[in-house]
This record gives structure tokens, C-alpha cells and sequence, in this order.
């Protein structure tokens, strides 16, 4: 893991983090764009957060057990 994707799964811990919905997911962070577009696509895609839930749009990004497990290293 690089980083900037374990910053980015900080701020997702600290749940400073909401994620749009779509095959692309938007991270954003204290209400603004991640400018790593693929940021979010690539931490749900490793397991280490939730995907989005379609209903909501810009809904809380939630860290799963996989990316507590990544963060305590």
C-alpha cells in the first residue's frame, strides 16, 4: 500500500470521508474531490473499504475489518 492510500484510509477511519456511488466511486474528504480520481475505486476494490451504497448519494466511507488490519500494520 502506498502513502497516500494509507493517509487516505486514515481519513477514512477518522471519518472525515464520503463516497459516491457509481463504477468510479468520488472519494471526498472534508467536503472536497480526492484529486487521486481512482482513489476510491482502488481502496474498495482492495477490500480495505465499504463500496458505496447506490441509494446515497455521497454517503460516509466506512473502513472494513481488512483495512483496520492495514492500518494497525
Amino acid at each position: 500500500m502506498s502513502g497516500r492510500d494509507r493517509a487516505l484510509l486514515r481519513a477514512v477511519a477518522a471519518g472525515r470521508c464520503r463516497l459516491g456511488p457509481g463504477c468510479q466511486p468520488e472519494l471526498v474528504i472534508d467536503g472536497l474531490a480526492c484529486a487521486d480520481s481512482g482513489a476510491g475505486a482502488r481502496l474498495v476494490a482492495a477490500g480495505l473499504i465499504h463500496p458505496p451504497d447506490p441509494a446515497r448519494p455521497h454517503g460516509p466511507a466506512g473502513i472494513t475489518e481488512l483495512g483496520w488490519r492495514e492500518l494497525r500494520g
